[in-house]
């Protein structure tokens, strides 16, 4: 009994460190946008292709969350303990996106807020 105790207290604390490790934050646009601005980061959009081929931010890739096999697989392609900014049409689909990637262990993931319509969207304090 003490060993299966002790057992599902080293899971448990190995659930709690892998949780703590990963880091999901939601960005505002002008945030968001001059942490891309270098151009050096993985970039991904997890719209359709459609969606993605009618419009979509510089120097994204496209990996549609809706289709699982794809995304699974393509999630593979990145660098998982480098960060990571995501973006959909609205924030719902990148925002389970993010749920996916940190349960594959991706440590860093930065989400657009309001996806792709915001990124379109005026903004009267811009320049």
């Amino acid at each position: 009994m003490k060993v299966l105790l002790t057992f599902f207290l080293f899971v448990s604390l190995a659930f709690q460190a892998n949780a703590q490790e990963s880091k999901h934050e939601v960005l505002d646009k002008a945030t968001f946008k001059s942490s891309i601005e270098n151009n050096t980061v993985a970039l991904v959009d997890v719209r359709t292709a459609s969606e993605f081929e009618a419009g979509h931010i510089d120097n994204a890739k496209n990996i549609d969350f809706l289709d699982t096999a794809t995304f699974n697989s393509k999630l593979q392609t990145l660098d998982k303990s480098k960060p990571v900014y995501i973006y959909c049409r609205s924030g719902n689909r990148s925002s389970k996106a993010a749920e996916v990637m940190k349960d594959s262990g991706f440590t860093t993931i930065y989400e657009l807020e309001g996806g792709y319509f915001n990124w379109n969207s005026e903004d009267p304090t811009e320049d």
